[in-house]
C-alpha cells in the first residue's frame, strides 16, 4: 500500500490535529500484509473511526478504488485534514464529524479501521473535540475504545473485519474477550515495538 502524499499539511495544522506517527504507520502495514485477503473480501464500503490526518482511510481507499471510504473524527478540524489528504491524493473520502460511529448504527460496513485514542489517563481527560480527543483514553486507555466495541455487531456486516490498534496497556486479552462474547474470532495481523510502547494491531471478524 502507498503512503499518501502529506505534503499539504501545514505543520502548524498538528497543533490541532494528530500528526500521523509510528501507530498510524503500523496500521497502514498491516493492512498491507492483509492486502490480498482484503482483495479477496471485495469490499463495498470501508469506515474509519477517528480519522485524525486521513493518512490511514486514505491508504485505504488508494489501494482499493472502488470500495466506498467513509471516515469520522469528533475533532471537525480532523475532518477538514481528512478530506483535505483525500482530495491531495485525488481519491474520495465521505468525512463525518460524529462522536465514533454513533450515527451510523444500522448502517454495515465491511471494513471498519479503529487507531483508538489508548493513552492511559483520568477518566476525566476523556470526551474532549479538541487533539486531546485522538490520545486521552481513560482508565486502561480502553474508555473510548471500549464504547466502540459496543457498537461494531450493530454495524458490521456478518462478513466483515474490525482492525484495532492498541498497546500491551489496555490489556488487549480483554478486547479479545469483549469481542468473542459478541462472536467475534481475533488474531494479531502485526505487533511492533516503539519506544516505550508495545503496538499491536488486532482484527476481528465471525467468518
Amino acid at each position: 500500500m502507498e503512503t499518501p502524499k502529506q505534503n499539504h499539511i501545514d505543520k502548524a495544522d498538528y497543533d490541532y490535529v494528530y500528526e500521523p506517527a509510528e501507530d498510524s504507520f503500523l496500521l497502514i502495514d498491516a493492512l498491507e500484509k492483509d492486502l490480498q485477503y482484503l482483495k479477496n473480501k471485495n469490499p463495498t464500503f470501508c469506515l474509519e473511526v477517528g480519522s485524525g490526518s486521513g493518512v490511514v482511510i486514505t491508504a485505504f481507499s488508494m489501494a482499493f478504488p472502488t470500495t466506498i471510504c467513509f471516515s469520522t473524527d469528533i475533532n471537525y478540524k480532523a475532518c477538514d485534514m481528512t478530506k483535505s489528504t483525500a482530495i491531495n491524493n485525488n481519491i474520495s473520502v465521505e468525512t463525518v464529524n460524529m462522536d465514533l460511529a454513533s450515527s451510523f448504527i444500522g448502517n454495515k460496513f465491511d471494513i471498519i479501521i479503529f487507531n483508538p485514542p489508548y493513552v492511559v489517563t483520568e477518566s476525566k481527560e476523556c470526551g474532549g473535540c479538541d487533539i486531546t480527543a485522538s490520545w486521552a483514553g481513560g482508565v486502561k486507555g480502553r474508555e473510548i475504545t471500549d464504547r466502540l466495541l459496543d457498537m461494531i455487531p450493530k454495524i458490521l456486516t456478518d462478513e466483515g473485519i474490525f482492525y484495532l490498534l492498541l498497546i500491551e496497556e489496555n490489556i488487549p486479552n480483554e478486547v479479545i474477550t469483549i469481542m468473542l462474547k459478541y462472536g467475534y474470532k481475533s488474531e494479531i495481523v502485526m505487533r511492533r515495538r516503539v519506544r516505550n510502547e508495545d503496538q499491536l494491531v488486532l482484527k476481528f471478524y465471525k467468518n
